[in-house]
């Protein structure tokens, strides 16, 4: 689309992924969209073989991955 390619196009979701979660009042909302966001720069880093990129998206979607459960578990109690 418009000669750009695919992967590009997953980097700008990543982006815009990011950009809104940081928009959320609700922390909840903030780290599932953030961790789509983590997930997409996560395939892009590595399809560009941008490792650093990949790789810190990929901690940083575990360290929201380890705040939703506690949330969740916090929320039960």
């Amino acid at each position: 689309m418009f000669g750009i390619p695919t992967i590009e196009w997953v980097g700008y979701a990543a982006s815009i992924c990011i950009a809104i979660s940081l928009l959320m009042t609700d922390m909840f909302k903030l780290r599932i969209i953030n961790s789509i966001g983590c997930i997409l720069f996560v395939i892009y880093g590595f399809s560009i073989k941008a490792y650093p990129v990949g790789g810190i998206n990929l901690f940083i979607f575990f360290v929201n991955i380890y705040f939703i459960i506690k949330m969740r578990r916090d929320k039960q109690n």
